[in-house]
């Protein structure tokens, strides 16, 4: 029996499209020659007549067009937008607790210690607790809590200049972390160890705190963010 049986004079059973899935023909090896490449030559020789204009002469092979653009370049039109630092949200303020959603770190819960310049939080786990160091974080990705710790003012020096690295560090880095480890320069150990010295004196006057900021956020089946209270 044949794969396609005829309905009507001039309608098939199966199209055309069912036929080429039933034969597997997308399994077969599609074979193209490429055409050779003409070699076209820029000029040609033609003949003008006249015994005074020699006979002869070489022009070019493709007529040039009629039209060509104008010299005015067109030039994108001046932005009068400015880049702004992205106000803080009335939720997270210095010593909120939020979860960081994006990032290695995602899923942990960081105390904030102000906004930078740029707009990005300064948050630090402390790292004794859950191994989160002092890095900045863009607030679109993290979820605000209610609980709220009291620290001290964070030192001036810790800004957006703190974390930036010279060219040659960055070489020197990536070289290194093909061999092994990268280590963490004293000075920042240094700062890493202060702050958390004084956030976990702040930690320890709230029971369960410590717990709290050490176990990592998760949900479970049933539970929907968007109908919790953080």
């Amino acid at each position: 029996m044949a794969r396609n049986s005829v309905l009507v004079p001039g309608v098939s059973r199966y199209s055309r499209t069912a036929i080429y899935r039933k034969k597997g023909l997308f399994k077969r090896e599609k074979y193209s020659v490429a055409a050779p490449a003409k070699e076209v030559a820029a000029d040609k020789t033609v003949e003008v007549k006249g015994a005074k204009n020699g006979g002869k002469r070489t022009v070019p092979a493709a007529k040039a067009s009629r039209f060509y653009p104008a010299e005015d370049v067109p030039v994108p039109k001046k932005s009068r937008k400015t880049v702004q630092t992205a106000p803080l949200r009335g939720s997270i303020s210095a010593g909120s607790v939020v979860i960081l959603l994006a990032g290695r770190h995602r899923g942990k819960r960081v105390v904030v210690l102000k906004q930078l310049d740029s707009g990005l939080l300064l948050v630090t786990g402390p790292f004794r607790l859950n191994g989160v160091p002092i890095r900045r974080v863009d607030q679109a990705y993290v979820i605000a809590t209610s609980t709220k710790i009291e620290i001290p003012e964070v030192d001036a020096k810790f800004n957006d200049a703190y974390f930036k690295k010279s060219k040659d560090t960055k070489e020197k880095e990536f070289l290194a972390k093909k061999e092994s480890k990268v280590a963490t320069s004293e000075s920042k150990v240094a700062d890493q160890r202060a702050v958390d010295k004084a956030i976990l004196e702040a930690v320890a006057k709230t029971p369960f705190l410590r717990q709290y900021l050490a176990a990592k956020f998760s949900l479970s089946k049933g539970q929907f963010p968007h109908d919790m209270k953080f």
